[in-house]
């Protein structure tokens, strides 16, 4: 039997998410499995919010450099069980919450680490405003996906991104020393763009 055609317009596939394909494909015939990097990432993710919560910038530029790691091992999972035929309902939503405790740890890390600095007392009610606001939107579009299904909340990929891969400029913000105007830009941003999501979601859907 002749195998099917290819189709002609396949969905466009974001640059790191192609980069993690390549880099997980040795382990097709490992025992790792898909939930083991989602572990690992969460380590990752969650050591990049204690070096942040320091406050000592040699550690924050670290921190920096692991965050953006943590983002991109988020790929690594569901390109290992795309390969090896293991995706499950678990696993995508244990990377939901993984890929949840990673943003919201570490913007109340970085708020933690700058309660010393020129922003004093408003650095750590802002990184929890920010990690809150967070929050909310992935409980938002996880009951969006539940109700309307994945493809409602597809993030549009322009120029080989996604829109959650703005969050890679964490790392070269923390390495320029820009830490206090990013998180009073997230704790105000990001209640910002949770309204925004709020209203599309309840948006009413077109047939």
């Amino acid at each position: 039997m002749a195998e099917p055609a290819a189709p002609l317009n396949p969905p466009p596939i974001p640059i790191d998410q192609r980069i993690a394909r390549r880099v997980v494909r040795p382990l097709r015939h490992t025992p790792v499995t898909p939930n083991m990097l989602t572990c690992v990432g969460l380590a990752v993710g969650l050591t990049a919010a204690w070096l942040f919560a320091q406050g000592v910038p040699h550690l924050t530029h670290w921190a920096g450099a692991l965050f953006m790691l943590a983002i991109w091992i988020d790929h690594w999972d569901g390109e290992l069980a795309r390969l090896t035929g293991r995706t499950s309902r678990f696993g995508h939503y244990f990377d939901h919450a993984v890929s949840l405790a990673n943003y919201v740890s570490n913007f109340v890390g970085i708020g933690i680490g700058l309660g010393a600095a020129a922003l004093g007392g408003w650095a750590i009610p802002l990184g929890i405003l920010a990690g809150v606001a967070v929050a909310t939107i992935f409980g938002v579009r996880l009951l969006v996906e539940l109700t309307q299904g994945r493809a409602a909340v597809k993030q549009p990929i322009r120029a080989g991104f996604e829109t959650e891969d703005t969050m890679y400029i964490l790392g070269p913000v923390a390495w320029a020393g820009l830490l206090e105007p990013f998180i009073l830009a997230a704790g105000i941003g990001a209640p910002l763009f949770l309204v925004y999501v709020i209203r599309r979601a309840l948006r009413p859907r077109r047939p």
